[in-house]
C-alpha cells in the first residue's frame, strides 16, 4: 500500500501558552517541519509543503529502519544542534549539503501505522505509540512533553535561548491545516540591524526598515513604539542623514538614510525575517562622525 503525503496540522501563534491540564507542552524546534513516510516503496521525507526531499536526507532515510514499521507517516522537525545543544536554523542549511551525519529528525506525531489511519485517535494515544517505536540514542528522536506549569516552562525556554513552545490538546484529533488544537508561543530576541529608512504615512504607525548588518539585505520592518524622545531623536537623525533608496526598493512613503544608523530590534526568535518586531532604540555606528 502506497501512502501519500498528508498536509500538516499548523499551530496558531499566541502571545502566551495556555494554562491547565488539558494541554501537553513541547519545545518548538528551529528547523524544517518534515514528514517521514514509510511504505512498500521504501522511505520518503517531505517538506511541510509536500516537496520530496528524500535525496537531501539520505542518512535519516536509513535511520527510519530503526522504527520497525511496515508502513507509517510520522510528523516531525529536522534539526541540527549547535555547540550549546540548541537547534540552529543557520547551521541546518549547511548540514543538509555537507554534514548529513549532524541531522536529527525529532518526531512528535504519528498519523499512520501499519495500514491504520490514526488521525482520529487522541493525540496522547498517538504519541504513546510513537514513543514506543523510537529507540534511544538514534538520530530519530521523540519530542518529549515538558513537565510543569506552562508559564514556568515558557520562561525557562526563553532564558535558555530556545525558539518557543508548542502546546497541544491531549484529546485532539489530527486535522490538516490551521488549527487551534495546537498553539505555539514564541520567545523574543533583541538584535541589532542596519537602519535603511523610516516609513511614515499620515494616520498610520511609523516603521523602521531594517537590513542584516553582515549582508546589507532587507530583513523586514520594525514598529516604532519607542518613547517620544527616541522617536524625535530618530527622525532628526534620519533627516540629517537622508540618502537614496537602496537598489530595487520602492516605498514612496519612506525617508531613506545613508548607512551608519544601527537599530536595536525586539523580534520573534527563530524567524528568517523580522516578525512582530519593534524598534527599541538606535545608535550611530562608531565609524561615522558623531553629530550629537
Amino acid at each position: 500500500m502506497r501512502l501519500d503525503f498528508i498536509l500538516p496540522l499548523m499551530p496558531t501563534l499566541v502571545e502566551q501558552p495556555p494554562e491547565g491540564d488539558d494541554w501537553i507542552h513541547e519545545v518548538k524546534f528551529d528547523g524544517y517541519r518534515s514528514q517521514l513516510v514509510i511504505d512498500e516503496d521504501g522511505t520518503r521525507i517531505f517538506t511541510r509543503n509536500g516537496h520530496d526531499w528524500t535525496a537531501k536526507y539520505r542518512d535519516l532515510v536509513k535511520e527510519a529502519a530503526s522504527l520497525g514499521a511496515e508502513s507509517a507517516i510520522v510528523d516531525g522537525e529536522i534539526i541540527v544542534l549547535n555547540d550549546k545543544g540548541l537547534s540552529d536554523f543557520g547551521e541546518l542549511r549547511k548540514a543538509i549539503t555537507s554534514r548529513q551525519h549532524d541531522l536529527y529528525f525529532v518526531a512528535f506525531d504519528l498519523l499512520h501505522l501499519n495500514g491504520h489511519d490514526l488521525r482520529n485517535m487522541a493525540l496522547e494515544e498517538r504519541r504513546e505509540i510513537l514513543a514506543s517505536m523510537i529507540e534511544p540514542g538514534r538520530r530519530i528522536q521523540f519530542s518529549e512533553a515538558l513537565p510543569g506549569d506552562a508559564k514556568a516552562i515558557f520562561q525557562l525556554l526563553d532564558q535558555n535561548g530556545l525558539e518557543g513552545m508548542v502546546s497541544k490538546r491531549r484529546d485532539s484529533k489530527y486535522r490538516s491545516g490551521p488549527s487551534t488544537s495546537w498553539l505555539k508561543a514564541k520567545c523574543y530576541a533583541v538584535d541589532e540591524y542596519e537602519l535603511l529608512g523610516v516609513e511614515r504615512e499620515a494616520g498610520k504607525p511609523a516603521f523602521a526598515l531594517m537590513a542584516d548588518r553582515a549582508t546589507g539585505c532587507y530583513v523586514g520592518s520594525a514598529f516604532i513604539n519607542s518613547s517620544r524622545a527616541i522617536r524625535e531623536r530618530l527622525w532628526k537623525r534620519v533627516q540629517e542623514h537622508a540618502g537614496p533608496a537602496p537598489k530595487g526598493m520602492k516605498r514612496p512613503a519612506t525617508q531613506w538614510v545613508t548607512p551608519g544608523l544601527i537599530g536595536r530590534v525586539k523580534h520573534l526568535r527563530g524567524e528568517e525575517d523580522l516578525r512582530h518586531a519593534s524598534l527599541q532604540d538606535f545608535r550611530e555606528e562608531e565609524s561615522r562622525s558623531p553629530s550629537g
